[in-house]
């Protein structure tokens, strides 16, 4: 069982990982505190190089578990995500039919393979579809025009972040890559609509936005062929099912938020060595995301955020994402986080962390909020950030912003 680790781990996040996980062996370049046996990747070529090429003797089926991808980490500690070899195919053989991959496209990957949107997207869309790749140690804000340009990709997968960076390039630089281009893709977190904007004008490509997770790699996608809509997740991939409900379990009107619940064959077999976590993330056999999301009448479906972000606010529900979105609209804003913090009278109450364009009095932004938003979805205080802190996928950690604000 393959079990990836983030390169930009510490010594704790690293023993949290080795202590859970309990492998039997580490494969790794670096030395480090390890309770097996740290095999250099030299060694390990060596020992392929040399071994016999009769595969073993053990019994291994779709259901056999191949992969234990650690989640990002969002709300706190990391699980163990056990994926199985008919989760990874399941996930491969959709993106390769819905996204139209073929032995004549030229991927270039710059997403980590600890991660499911490199590892389940990326890697195993190569593996099924025969493609051409060329796979970058990490995205080089530097040298990343040029290595485009040499390459001359058809395909990118990238998060927000990646593409914001793109948007660096020069005007003629976007055009000669959007020339030999034929698909961006973008997730591991929302893409805000004003970038999706501002790359279609520079590249002439609408960036597809599609929903995933470590625990189900792909679930929905906005379509190859279609309507790609801004700030939407687009439609669920073949195989997938998807209901959305409401916190008495019950199912939700179209235009009416909910919380996604899905089966399929993409759907983990459990969380490594918690199987009270386990349990509790299944309901009749349908696996609880955590995610809030509303359902058009076309059947496309928007996220709205976090379950755990959801904030209750004198009896009102506010979801966190339409006030971030609003403040993102701001010409002076870059990025925007929403939390929710303990309030004597009305239970919580949100709490706006702004990283700035340009200068702008919290007063003013309060402003704006009242003349657009229900009152009690006005943040009580907007404080300025240099930057929002941030997992390796680009993912924002509210759980630490939380803290800071209590």
């Amino acid at each position: 069982i393959f079990v990836p680790i983030n390169i930009l781990y510490r010594d704790r996040e690293m023993a949290h990982i080795l202590s859970d996980a309990a492998p039997h062996a580490v494969v790794s370049a670096a030395a480090f505190p390890s309770p097996a046996p740290i095999w250099h990747p030299s060694e390990l070529t060596e020992a392929a190089r040399t071994h016999p090429d009769e595969r073993p003797h053990t019994a291994c089926h779709g259901d056999t578990p191949v992969g234990i991808i650690y989640t990002s980490g969002t709300t706190g500690t990391s699980k163990g995500a056990v994926l199985t070899h008919n989760n990874f195919a399941a996930n491969a053989v959709n993106l390769v039919v819905s996204w139209q991959i073929s032995s004549t496209d030229r991927f270039l990957l710059a997403l980590p393979l600890f991660h499911v949107h490199g590892l389940g997207n990326g890697l195993h869309s190569w593996l099924v579809s025969g493609c051409r790749m060329r796979l970058l140690e990490r995205f080089e804000r530097q040298t990343a025009a040029d290595t485009f340009l040499d390459f001359r990709p058809t395909l990118f997968f990238g998060v927000p972040t990646i593409y914001v960076r793109l948007l660096d390039f020069s005007p003629e630089q976007a055009r000669e890559i959007g020339r030999f281009m034929r698909l961006f893709v973008s997730g591991s977190a929302p893409l805000p609509p004003q970038v999706l904007e501002e790359f279609r004008a520079r590249f002439g490509h609408t960036i597809l936005e599609r929903y995933g997770m470590s625990e189900t790699m792909m679930n929905m996608s906005n379509p190859y062929i279609g309507d790609r809509r801004p700030g939407s997740v687009g439609l669920p991939l073949p195989g997938v099912s998807v209901r959305l409900l409401d916190r008495e379990c019950q199912p939700v009107p179209d235009g009416a938020t909910g919380e996604l619940y899905l089966k399929g064959p993409n759907v983990f077999a459990g969380y490594w060595r918690r199987p009270e976590a386990t349990e509790a993330a299944f309901m009749d056999g349908w696996f609880r995301t955590g995610d809030l999301a509303i359902r058009e009448p076309d059947g496309y479906y928007a996220l709205c955020g976090r379950r755990s972000d959801l904030i209750i606010s004198g009896g009102f529900n506010i979801y966190p994402r339409e006030i971030e979105e609003f403040l993102e609209e701001q010409e002076e804003v870059a990025e925007a986080a929403v939390v929710g913090v303990p309030d004597r009278v009305r239970g919580e109450a949100p709490v706006a962390y702004v990283v700035l364009r340009s200068a702008i009095e919290p007063e003013a932004l309060a402003d704006r909020c009242r003349q657009k938003l229900a009152s009690f979805k006005v943040p009580r205080e907007f404080v300025p950030m240099d930057g929002l802190p941030r997992n390796a996928m680009g993912k924002i950690q509210k759980h630490l912003l939380a803290k800071r604000a209590t």
